[in-house]
């Protein structure tokens, strides 16, 4: 049995909110997994109080959805709740809520006009005490964001680490028949909604990896005949991140976003380089007659994990950022590829293909502790939330059908597919918004 907390203390109060409390105090909330068995913590949301009463419904179902889907938290269906607006103004009647068995409960209220502004409380209904109180703000052209906003403070609050709800996903987005689909680049928000295109689908677009700070897209396109790494501001025009390379493609950048690690293929061999996101000479980091791809940096930018078949078949090796001494990591059966480092440095995603299936799975940096979260027909290209406990990555089942997104936890559970408009495939995880 392992015990993962939601929070092993529960502050009362943060500073500087609208609610906060002078003294703290502390209350024990325990998540318990046992292999796959895991009850999620029953949470009541009624609808948030507003002059649009409308608005608070939305703002509080939207809420009550991103707590759901992240597997944690069980919302209670809002109309068997004793009170179907929420009061932030007063302490609520806690032997009314835990006789329902609720554990948490949240109090909100949402106004909008010249800014979109929410209140909200969260209580531990056994302790009889506030866990957190808050004030948000954002900007209306962007509403849904303090959803996601107000998510993520009480996903902190009741789970012990950063949320991931108000993040963006940038994917291929893929649209026609099978034999000659469009592919072109589209960013959402990680709940499906709000898509945006970034590209015509005018040539290929594959692979799209998103900049730390949110201000660079780097890309492959096959924009001149062949693969070549591209780069553009959001919504910004695009220009080659290097000449002269007969084929790039695969780029990453490094967590500081100044450096873009990415391979290079003359026909014979495919090494590792890396180059100024800005541009510049580039630096060759393996230089071997395998195929070197699928560079990914570790959190704090000294390492990085990477495919090669330099032993004969695609297995996952780490070696220092600046190339040289790489050390193979993956020996379980079949092939790995599409390493991806987790943001708090103590996982690596991949793909594996063995036994006639594609799997989604993660191991330790030494290649120790793997584990398979998802088994399937065909499924690749694993990308993490950024609080490094969800993973999303794309499936094809195959037929006349497409690629679609899923998601599934570190633990293998609350697998579920994200909503797209058509198909889509290469999906890469946004840092949380500022």
């Amino acid at each position: 049995m392992t015990l993962v907390y939601r929070r092993t203390a529960l502050k009362l109060g943060l500073a500087g909110s609208a609610f906060a409390l002078t003294s703290p105090a502390w209350a024990l909330v325990e998540i318990v997994v046992t292999g796959g068995n895991f009850t999620p913590l029953p949470i009541a949301i009624p609808d948030f109080a507003s002059s649009d009463p409308a608005f608070g419904r939305e703002i509080a179902e939207i809420v009550r959805n991103n707590l759901k889907r992240s597997g944690l938290f069980a919302p209670l269906d809002p109309a068997s709740l004793p009170i179907q607006v929420g009061d932030v103004t007063n302490e609520p009647d806690f032997a009314s809520w835990r006789a329902l068995s609720v554990d948490a409960l949240v109090m909100g209220s949402v106004e909008r006009g010249g800014t979109v502004n929410a209140q909200v409380r969260v209580w531990d209904t056994q302790a009889a005490q506030q866990v957190v109180g808050k004030a948000h703000t954002t900007d209306p052209a962007s509403y849904r964001r303090i959803g996601h906003i107000v998510s993520d403070s009480i996903y902190a609050a009741l789970a012990g680490e950063s949320g991931y709800f108000d993040t963006q996903v940038i994917y291929v987005s893929e649209s026609g028949p099978k034999a000659n689909r469009t592919k072109r680049l589209a960013i959402m928000d990680q709940d499906g909604a709000n898509v945006q295109y970034l590209t015509d689908g005018g040539a290929l677009a594959l692979g799209p990896r998103l900049s730390p700070n949110y201000g660079q897209l780097a890309f492959t396109s096959y924009q001149d005949g062949n693969p070549q790494v591209f780069v553009a501001p959001l919504g910004g025009g695009a220009r080659k991140l290097i000449d002269g390379a007969p084929m790039s493609f695969s780029p990453r950048f490094s967590p500081d976003g100044g450096t873009i690690a990415f391979s290079v293929s003359n026909g014979q061999a495919t090494n590792l380089y890396a180059v100024g996101s800005g541009g510049g000479k580039p630096v060759q980091l393996t230089d071997t007659a395998a195929i070197d791809t699928s560079p990914s940096f570790s959190p704090d930018g000294s390492r990085i994990c990477f495919e090669s078949d330099r032993g004969g078949a695609p297995q996952i090796y780490v070696m220092s950022a600046g190339g040289g001494g790489a050390q193979r990591i993956s020996y379980g059966e079949g092939t790995y590829s599409t390493p991806v480092w987790a943001p708090k440095g103590d996982l690596i995603a991949f793909t594996r293909q063995s036994g006639g299936q594609f799997h989604i799975g993660t191991m330790k940096p030494d290649g120790s502790g793997e584990r398979l979260l998802v088994s399937t027909f065909h499924a690749e290209g694993p990308t993490w939330a950024p609080n490094g406990r969800v993973i999303m990555y794309f499936s094809d089942p195959g037929g006349d059908n497409g690629p679609q997104l899923y998601s599934v936890d570190i633990w293998g559970r609350n697998q579920q597919q994200i909503p797209t408009q058509g198909f889509a495939s290469d999906p890469t995880w946004s840092p949380l918004r500022s």
